[in-house]
């Protein structure tokens, strides 16, 4: 049916009314000016005693209304477009692509409008990228770093591949890193008291390691196999190196285990000065204290409830849980002592330390002792 302007209308109401005057029916009159009676009534009942000019301004006013709908309905969805896209900041081209790509799919809106909204011009929306070469081969080793050591970041696959003669920089790594999402999840680190002037003596901060074989350090870790059996673990430490001396898994570790590994590792590296550790039982039991001083070491105990006082064994343990423990489900007690010596061995030797200018352990010990003869393999 064809759409009368209010003009229009004015128009036809009048000519009804002449018809009338001059005695034709309504019916007639309505019938005269193509429309039917009910139409003619809703007319008059809205256009009644309205002129010309009144209904122009009224189909302006009808006009401009449509308009401000129209551009509140566009500023609305604006609105949800924009909120789709609000969680995060959309800085770079691939996240804009990425935000464009997301609001086409939940909101159902057209290309042009949603690149308009986010910010992405249309034709850097549309650009397929293409990686060089040597890109793909360097990402393709990151994602296979990032399968093997989930728990590595950028700085550490970097190191490794420089360790492995890739030229790159770390900039690089950290942009293909990034690229590739394989962020690792930061994890809230705990608040840890302030050391100073009221560190305790046998702190790391008191007493620091000045050469290899200067101060060990030990502590236990626990965990358990899929029965729910517990494990104990016992790694030993060169302060300096970072060098993991031994890493002994049991049921139960006392005493006894403990001497006997200070003994094993004594024969092999010769005696440190120090050994600083907790006050746990095992550790202040009458035996070992007697067998390290038969070796001329001097026990270090840190503060009751000062475990940060023990800090490298602290920084250990949490690599080992972190990389390790909280990787694995050991189903035995022999496959927990396996895969534990295979990451000692990974530690020591290929692992890069950040303390240690990313070397691993082992290499950094080599550059102090060009004779590795009495290292621990």
């Amino acid at each position: 049916m064809k759409r009368h302007t209010p003009e229009e209308i004015v128009t036809k109401l009048r000519r009804v009314e002449a018809l009338t005057a001059e005695g034709s029916t309504v019916a007639d009159a309505v019938r005269e000016i193509g429309v039917t009676e009910v139409t003619y009534y809703r007319w008059r009942k809205k256009y009644a005693g309205v002129g010309k000019p009144e209904a122009r301004r009224l189909r302006d006013l009808e006009k401009e209304n449509a308009r401000l709908k129209k551009l509140v309905a566009d500023l609305s969805l604006d609105n949800d477009i924009l909120k789709e896209v609000a969680p995060g900041k959309v800085l770079s081209p691939p996240k804009r692509r990425a935000a464009v790509a997301h609001v086409q799919r939940q909101l159902g809106v057209s290309e042009r409008r949603a690149c308009r909204v986010v910010g992405q011009p249309r034709s850097t929306h549309r650009y397929a990228p293409e990686r060089p070469a040597q890109d793909r081969a360097l990402v393709t080793r990151l994602l296979q770093l990032a399968r093997d050591h989930p728990r590595y970041g950028y700085r550490r696959a970097w190191a490794v591949l420089r360790g492995e003669g890739w030229a790159v920089n770390r900039k690089r790594v950290h942009r293909l890193w990034r690229e590739a999402g394989l962020q690792v999840p930061q994890k809230t680190r705990k608040r840890r008291r302030i050391e100073g002037a009221n560190a305790g003596e046998n702190s790391t901060v008191r007493l620091a390691p000045e050469h290899p074989n200067h101060i060990w350090c030990y502590d236990f870790v626990f965990d358990a196999t899929d029965d729910g059996r517990t494990l104990k673990l016992l790694p030993i430490l060169d302060e300096y190196t970072r060098e993991c001396l031994a890493l002994v898994v049991g049921r139960s570790l006392t005493s006894h285990h403990v001497v006997a590994t200070l003994d094993r590792l004594v024969k092999q590296r010769g005696a440190p000065t120090f050994v600083r550790s907790d006050n746990g039982s095992e550790f202040i039991a009458h035996r070992v204290a007697a067998h390290l001083l038969a070796a001329e070491s001097d026990t270090k105990h840190v503060d009751p409830g000062s475990p940060w006082q023990n800090a490298y064994s602290e920084s250990f343990n949490g690599k080992l849980r972190d990389e390790l423990l909280s990787q694995e489900a050991f189903a035995t007690l022999a496959e927990a002592e396996v895969l534990t010596e295979r990451f000692r061995r990974h530690y020591n030797e290929s692992r890069p330390h950040s303390a240690l200018g990313y070397l691993p352990p082992a290499a950094f010990a080599a550059t102090l002792n060009p004779n590795p003869a009495s290292a621990l393999s």
